[in-house]
């Protein structure tokens, strides 16, 4: 074949060529290179339009993916490359960050148990040969999202391709969002045949239990609560700009260490929706609905951070917060509670109105009102602890079999103590809380004492008659 001397013709030839060539090239990258040895005929009907379909959907993944990474590298192209929002302990130099763990690593591991599993993932906890031990997260090959791709498209590579994207954007999201609220990604391994396909490596976790978290202490559940606000302030000013959490729920998190972390990120948006007039910026929620402005850009600003800052109240706050708080702090929790429920206020001053309880609360200015004269009821021995166990049981308490909980001071536990009839002597330690807190131990009775420097045991009197005062 010989080409036109039209160049009109040649140029028309030439880039048809060079269309063909790039789409038979995607194709062949997604693994679903034609294979047509019988024809269109010999296959099942609209198989041809199925795989063009799944196509279409693997390459809308990969722009997601792609996205990401241009949104980045105009992050780290920007002078000083820290968000003014975040404090000093949580910015992150996001350059320099990397992932240890790969595949090599991940060829000696032991499974040690199933943590969960869902739409998308499973979740295994191992144990590295040095010792280490970590959750990995892969492709769940059983899972509801690969069952309906099999449905739709019955192309097994094809499905894996597509499920694993969720596994892809999770890696590239944890690369690039660093805070003590979220997962740590300690390392990845991507199509290898020794861990069979994607594999995160994450620090490990306990799943959250909302009813155990219900139960535990008061103090606790203000940890957890505050984790959640200082993440979603940090998730408004991030990097990639104003991040949603599309998929809101408490199975998104869990527990490491006592701080509530973010483990799941694939349904992460970090585009704030457009728009043409405000009722297009439409938040709505089971019980009710909120509108938000259309901004000049006709882009509904703030709608990531208020999808957010609502699920936040929705799923826990209305839950852990009010619940048996200090009497003195909720005026302050009512306040936040109102705030939060009608979208009143953004994260930057709620995060500040949560800021303010934990400084009141270590301070002890919720106490200032206590007499001194409160422990004068009760005779103090420094230096001794008691050996044997004369406890009851407490709700809130920090152990199942007797009541332990956080104080300020020991005028604060005679407070507690004198309001408990079966009361008659605490033990205050060394031992404190994340706050600073001091852990008393409130007792029935006391005997066996020992030496002990870091304790002390306060005893009520007694009065002649017999009676405790």
């Amino acid at each position: 074949m010989t080409f036109s001397r039209n160049p009109f013709c040649t140029f028309f030839l030439l880039a048809l060529l060079i269309f063909s060539l790039t789409v038979f090239l995607k194709k062949w990258h997604f693994g679903l290179q034609e294979n047509k040895p019988f024809g269109d005929a010999a296959r099942p009907d609209g198989l041809t339009a199925e795989r063009e379909r799944l196509l279409q959907q693997l390459e809308e993944r990969q722009q997601e993916l792609e996205l990401l990474d241009i949104t980045f590298d105009n992050i780290k192209s920007s002078e000083g490359f820290k968000d003014p929002h975040l404090s000093t302990s949580d910015s992150v130099n996001y350059i320099n960050a990397k992932t240890v763990i790969g595949c090599e690593d991940l060829s000696g591991i032991k499974t040690v148990d199933f943590l969960g599993s869902g739409y998308t993932k499973t979740v295994l906890k191992a144990e590295l040969p040095q010792g280490l031990f970590v959750a990995l997260k892969s492709v769940n090959h059983q899972g509801t999202d690969m069952r309906l791709c099999m449905d739709d498209f019955k192309d097994p590579q094809g499905c894996h391709e597509l499920v694993s994207f969720k596994l892809r954007k999770e890696i590239a999201l944890l690369q690039r969002l660093q805070h003590p609220n979220i997962v740590e990604l300690k390392g990845q391994c991507q199509d290898s045949a020794l861990v069979g396909g994607i594999t995160t490596v994450l620090e490990q976790g306990m799943p959250l239990q909302m009813i155990q978290l219900l139960q535990s202490p008061w103090e606790e559940r203000f940890r957890v609560c505050l984790g959640l606000v200082r993440l979603l302030q940090y998730l408004t000013h991030s990097p990639l700009g104003s991040v949603a959490l599309l998929d809101f729920q408490p199975r998104q998190f869990v527990m490491a260490s006592g701080e509530l972390k973010l483990t799941d990120l694939d349904d992460a948006s970090i585009q704030e929706p457009a728009c043409q007039e405000d009722s297009d910026c439409l938040l709505q929620f089971p019980l009710r609905n909120f509108t938000l402005r259309c901004s000049p850009s006709r882009i509904c600003e703030g709608l990531n951070e208020m999808r957010n800052l609502y699920n936040a109240y929705r799923y826990f706050f209305i839950y852990l917060l009010p619940h048996q708080a200090p009497p003195l702090l909720k005026p302050l929790i009512h306040q936040i509670m109102n705030s939060t429920g009608d979208l009143k206020q953004s994260i930057n001053e709620t995060l500040v109105a949560f800021e303010e309880i934990l400084r009141v609360y270590k301070s002890g200015l919720h106490l200032e009102n206590l007499p001194p004269s409160i422990t004068r009821d009760y005779a103090v021995l420094k230096g001794m602890r008691s050996v044997v166990n004369m406890e009851y049981r407490c709700r809130l308490s920090y152990t199942q079999q007797g009541c332990v909980l956080s104080v300020h001071s020991a005028r604060e536990a005679a407070l507690i103590c004198s309001s408990h009839p079966q009361c008659t002597s605490f033990s205050l330690s060394s031992e404190t809380t994340w706050t600073g807190r001091l852990l008393a131990a409130f007792r029935t009775g006391f005997s066996h004492l020992v030496p002990d420097v870091n304790s002390a045991v306060y005893m009520r009197r007694v009065k002649a008659s017999g009676a405790v005062l």
